[in-house]
């Protein structure tokens, strides 16, 4: 259990004569307060308070273990004693945090102490008659030295290249214009507690959501469509907003509505911030919903990153290299998605962030800034702050700008009775958008497959990819000795579409016929592998914005990944299985359908896709790619039946630029043959070896075409 902000652990003054704690005191609050937490927890009712006493007790933990330890005034048996009750306390934090990720959030070593949770330690301390240590004075900051930057950071190539390809490229840093100064009636008030503490005061049946416009008609490229409400935002920054919280639950399209905001905007070149594992689906998406705009994204050092585009991409963990050139950049937009990854002020991404950010207020007039989250609160309230600093709402101590002249405007104090409920709405007012799946079900399918492409990085990816390339050169080797074996006469231009299909029937039989896993079905699993992780952590990801989440693998490995990045996360989960006896089977199932803390049921694609009821979840993973459009039908409509009130999105997680986009495209291709069959269709329905087949058929004729064209030699003249 860690800490953050709080001074050394060690021994403590001798708390006044009238004062002194009798042995044991402080365990006996700590267990009674850790049982009062533990009964809210069972009961559903996290709140900021049930949140604050159980960090404070974490703390406490933590400093009267070491503090007894180092007591040499205590028998060994004594130590022991209150040893073993110390842990006994522990222990109950733990299981209790494993119910809810927000408490086992605040056991990381970078866990923020809010100010709550120190008034009531002392207040706790001071109880037992321990006197809180005066907190320390803040060291005064060194003289402002030139800054050197970190070894790690870099600037590609490209970048410098286009800093010096034109001097017009360079960034327009025009400082927006300052402020008018007006009375400051609320000048001497602390706002900012006031103005989090709104949401929890004065929320009862309030809007969450900004007064949005109506949709715009205007015609989008390549006749791509957008649904009512997101089209609602894209007139908002049409109109001229430019500062959105859009906290839209998962599936509702919050990606499109940013791009198109940005187009609507002009607020080019725009920064986009993202987790790693939805890097490659925002350069997909911007070229479908932009696609007159190049997007870049940055992998690693940025050796492939095109400094001239539009839309550059990069991902938290890499920011760090990066942030210098960004800043300098000359970006007029900005957009974090899963902003509530930078709740954590005190973390490094964190502090790139709102760096940038406040580069970019600074340097541009009136830029776009956009959070995107389903989880705007992970812990409690206080996780506001750090996306309200990036969309320049606050700083560390007051409401700037527009939100200052908003309350001013309203008239109230925070001793006013209606403070709370007009302040609300004026931070609302500044951008919040957030709209759920049951609002606008109108406005979306019942049911849909939105593929999420991931580049696999790493060791994974480069074996992956070099497994893919022997199996096509293989292919290759066996294609042209069989066409060097033809009777002469039998010459085809081009390639042979017949020998091409023959050689991928005699792969694909060998595959099934060996146990060998350098074949097309060892290449799955492999890719299946590569992928746990990042499912797993999108899965995680939906569970804490969306709720219940059903996950699907066709394999026990990938199951188990899985389940081991849930654990780590913090993320109950149930596992439905095929080795399982049907009573452990529905016992799983049921604490999935029946409890609330378990949010994720981790089934097999095989076993699990048929004849069990997940209605309660509207969001499905898929993990690994079936076969069949029939099979991953079955799974998604574990959710989608009889009983969902939801529209359900199934998130199909592919491997980018390997043979699992090929297969995805070979599903959805059959996807609608069985319908069709069932009307009376002629046309007959493939199975799954014949997408095995159409599979290795595409490998094999992309790597012929991309052979070397054989160059004839030039004819020799004859001597004179």
């Amino acid at each position: 259990m860690g800490r953050s902000g709080q001074r050394p652990t060690g021994p403590r003054r001798a708390a006044p004569r009238n004062q002194r704690r009798v042995p044991g005191d402080v365990v006996t609050l700590l267990s009674r307060t850790v049982r009062s937490v533990e009964a809210a927890v069972q009961a559903g009712r996290v709140t900021p308070a049930v949140r604050t006493k159980f960090q404070v007790v974490a703390l406490m933990v933590r400093e009267e273990h070491a503090r007894v330890r180092a007591d040499e005034s205590l028998s060994s048996a004594a130590r022991s004693e209150q040893l073993k009750k110390i842990d006994g306390i522990g222990t109950i934090l733990a299981k209790t945090a494993v119910r809810d990720p927000g408490l086992l959030a605040l056991l990381a070593d970078d866990a923020v102490v809010t100010s709550a949770a120190r008034s009531l330690q002392q207040e706790m301390q001071r109880s037992v008659g321990i006197e809180p240590e005066p907190e320390p004075e803040p060291e005064p900051e060194p003289a402002a030295t030139p800054a050197a930057a970190p070894e790690h950071r870099v600037v590609p190539q490209s970048v410098i290249s286009r800093q010096l390809a034109n001097p017009f490229l360079a960034p327009d840093f025009s400082a927006a214009p300052p402020p008018v100064a007006r009375p400051r009636r609320l000048a001497g008030w602390e706002l900012i507690g006031p103005l989090l503490n709104s949401f929890e005061r004065a929320g009862g049946g309030d809007a969450a959501c900004m007064p949005l416009p109506a949709p715009s008609a205007r015609p989008l490229p390549g006749g791509a469509e957008l649904m009512p409400h997101q089209a609602q935002l894209v007139a908002a920054a049409a109109a001229g907003h430019r500062t959105f919280l859009l906290a839209d639950e998962p599936g509702l399209g919050k990606t499109a509505q940013a791009l198109l905001a940005a187009e609507a905007a002009d607020a080019y070149p725009l920064l986009v911030v993202v987790p790693n594992v939805v890097k490659t689906n925002w350069a997909r998406e911007a070229a479908r919903w932009t696609p007159r705009r190049r997007a870049t994204v940055i992998h690693g050092n940025g050796e492939t990153v095109d400094g001239f585009a539009d839309v550059v991409v990069v991902n938290y963990e890499v920011l760090d290299r990066h942030v210098g050139w960004l800043g300098d950049f000359g970006f007029r937009g900005m957009v974090v998605d899963e902003a509530h990854f930078i709740k954590n002020k005190t973390s490094q991404r964190s502090q790139h962030v709102l760096e940038l950010s406040e580069r970019l207020r600074t340097r541009t007039v009136r830029p776009l800034l956009m959070a995107l989250t389903g989880t705007p609160l992970i812990n409690d309230i206080e996780d506001f702050r750090a996306i309200w600093q990036f969309l320049g709402w606050i700083d560390d101590a007051k409401p700037l700008g527009e939100l200052m002249n908003a309350l001013e405007e309203v008239g109230l104090t925070p001793a006013d009775p209606g403070f709370y409920t007009a302040a609300r709405r004026c931070v609302i007012d500044m951008g919040i958008v957030r709209r759920r799946k049951v609002e606008v079900a109108a406005d979306i399918p019942a049911r849909r497959i939105a593929d999420l492409p991931v580049e696999l990085d790493g060791a994974a990816g480069r074996s992956i990819r070099a497994a893919e390339r022997d199996l096509a050169r293989r292919m290759v080797a066996r294609y042209e000795t069989a066409l060097a074996n033809r009777r002469a006469g039998e010459q085809v231009e081009g390639i042979d579409a017949d020998l091409v299909r023959t050689v991928a029937r005699w792969e694909l039989k060998d595959a099934t016929t060996s146990s060998n896993g350098d074949n097309v079905f060892g290449m799955l699993r492999r890719i299946g592998q590569a992928k746990a992780d990042l499912a797993a952590d999108y899965a995680a990801q939906l569970a804490r914005s969306a709720g219940k989440v059903v996950f699907f693998a066709k394999h026990v490995d990938v199951m188990d990944a899985a389940e081991q990045v849930f654990t780590k996360q913090g993320v109950r989960f149930s596992s439905i299985r095929g080795d399982q006896t049907p009573g452990v089977r529905q016992r799983n199932v049921d604490a999935f359908v029946n409890d609330p803390g378990v949010a994720v049921a981790v089934c097999s694609l095989t076993a699990a896709g048929v004849g069990i009821n997940l209605q309660v979840a509207s969001n499905v993973v898929l993990a690994e790619l079936s076969w069949t459009d029939a099979e991953q039908t079955q799974a998604i409509d574990r959710s989608h039946r009889i009983g969902q009130t939801e529209p359900v999105t199934a998130w199909r997680i592919i491997a980018a630029q390997t043979i699992d986009a090929r297969i995805a495209e070979l599903i959805d291709s059959k996807a609608g043959l069985a319908a069709r069959a069932l009307d009376g269709s002629d046309e007959e329905v493939q199975s799954s070896a014949d997408v095995q087949l159409e599979a290795l058929v595409a490998l094999l004729t992309d790597a012929l075409e991309a052979r070397p064209v054989p160059v004839a030699p030039l004819p020799v003249p004859a001597d004179d």
